[in-house]
């Protein structure tokens, strides 16, 4: 549904941090669907943990996030020019759990789903699958801001 490409018109993320690959589904002011292949080249794991590679929860919440950002950008069905002048920012992760680690390898699959959206406050429902398989979970707050 979005290519990284299109992605990057929505989010101001870049490499090495820009932590969505694609959306394959999107229902407006109600959920989305995206993904990130997990690759040994990502710098993380560098230090995280050499020789036994896992991919770093907050980078995992953080996907989360960008996912969730497309969706809150998206459901305020702003043009191009406006979506240059916006940012949206975390205002809280409540409920953070890590069930099972993510390595090389993996497709790592977020599946989020809005609680709340009022204005410009977003309350997400955010959910990461590798292979079906939950292995986090997390409440994330957000506020749509201009830059």
């Amino acid at each position: 549904m979005l290519d990284v490409t299109q992605i990057q018109e929505i989010l101001p993320h870049r490499y090495p941090f820009l932590l969505v690959d694609r959306i394959t589904e999107m229902e407006k002011g109600k959920s989305v669907i995206g993904f990130k292949n997990i690759s040994i080249s990502e710098p993380a794991f560098m230090g995280h943990f050499p020789g036994h590679p896992i991919y770093p929860g907050v980078l995992i919440l953080e996907g989360m996030a960008q996912a969730g950002g497309v969706l809150a950008l998206k459901s305020n069905d702003l043009s191009k020019e406006e979506l240059q002048n916006k940012v949206i920012y975390f205002m809280s992760i409540d409920g953070a759990k890590f069930r099972a680690p993510v390595k090389p390898g993996d497709r790592l699959e977020y599946r989020i789903e809005i609680k709340k959206l009022r204005g410009t406050l977003i309350v997400l429902d955010g959910k990461a699958f590798v292979d079906d398989k939950l292995v986090a979970e997390a409440e994330l707050k957000a506020m749509v801001m201009d830059k």
